[in-house]
């Protein structure tokens, strides 16, 4: 997941966290490799809602994925 636009600090275990979404929500959205702005944008929206109180994985996906049927 591209970190270089986000700012703050990651804890190891956070950045754990927030790939196992990205990968899972890639894999909903059937994201591929060569989808790169797609998965951009979805690390970008994982990180802004991580970044917003939801820092655990179950509210995390229960977040994006509600998202993604609006």
């Amino acid at each position: 997941m591209p970190f270089s636009r986000y700012s703050g600090v990651f804890e190891p275990a956070d950045l754990g966290l927030l790939q196992r979404v990205f990968d899972q929500l890639c894999g909903e959205r059937r994201l591929a490799q060569m989808d790169k702005e797609q998965r951009e944008d979805l690390a970008e929206e994982i990180v802004i809602v991580f970044q917003n109180g939801i820092d655990d994985e179950a509210g995390l996906l229960q977040a994006l994925s509600k998202r993604r049927r609006v």
